[in-house]
């Protein structure tokens, strides 16, 4: 899944960028709100992690922007001004959660994640296609009762498959979704990563899960 860091206090910018990377997330980060609205408009996030008091153009104003072009990505609030009055003009502004400086990260990671559940419209915390369970706050994932040993980028890639179960994925799709805006990638590093994911979860015998769909992309689910 990829986020949006937009944090203008660089050693709170640099702990949460590591800690949310270690945790599996495609990351871009800026400290400033010019560059915070550039990348906000411009790509496609699956959740936006949005400081408000920001150089050049501040946290209240980027919500209001991105909300004012229909964009729906699923955006976190990070502030230091705790009182309901300003957590209810962040939320009327487009918000989708408040989190108070100073926070715990792992209650950050658990926000994030229930907004990536909410935006895919996946109620339960755990991602079930068959017998292939994911936990995502493990980052865990068995068939039956096996236990699969992933990368961080397999693991991206079928996290991000699961969550859209069922749908065709374009290839540009899921390039947008696991690989950061500065990635240097080949052309075929989609198809490259599929291949690693079926010699994993597709042994002998056990149902295929991961569909080629020729010319429009991939869908994880079981084929009746």
């Amino acid at each position: 899944m990829r986020v949006l860091l937009v944090e203008d206090y660089r050693p709170l910018r640099q702990s949460l960028s590591q800690g949310l990377r270690e945790a599996g997330f495609a990351l871009d980060v800026t400290g400033d709100g010019t560059e915070g609205l550039w990348y906000a408009e411009g790509n496609p996030y699956d959740a936006i992690v949005l400081d408000l008091m920001l150089p050049g153009v501040d946290g209240l104003e980027i919500l209001r922007r991105i909300r004012g072009k229909g964009i729906q990505s699923p955006v976190l609030i990070l502030t230091a001004k705790d009182t309901v009055a300003d957590r209810v003009t962040g939320l009327d502004a487009g918000a989708d959660d408040y989190l108070v400086k100073p926070f715990a990260f792992e209650e950050l990671l658990a926000r994030i994640r229930a907004l990536v559940r909410r935006r895919y419209d996946e109620k339960r915390p755990g991602i079930e296609v068959g017998d292939l369970r994911i936990d995502p706050a493990a980052r865990r994932v068995h068939r039956g009762d096996t236990e699969i040993e992933l990368t961080r980028r397999e693991y991206a890639l079928l996290e991000y498959l699961a969550m859209r179960a069922g749908q065709v994925v374009p290839r540009e799709d899921i390039w947008e979704h696991i690989y950061e805006f500065n990635s240097v990638t080949t052309s075929n590093v989609v198809d490259v990563y599929i291949g690693y994911l079926r010699r994993k979860i597709e042994g002998p015998g056990l149902t295929p899960l991961i569909h080629t769909i020729r010319g429009q992309g991939y869908m994880v689910g079981v084929r009746g």
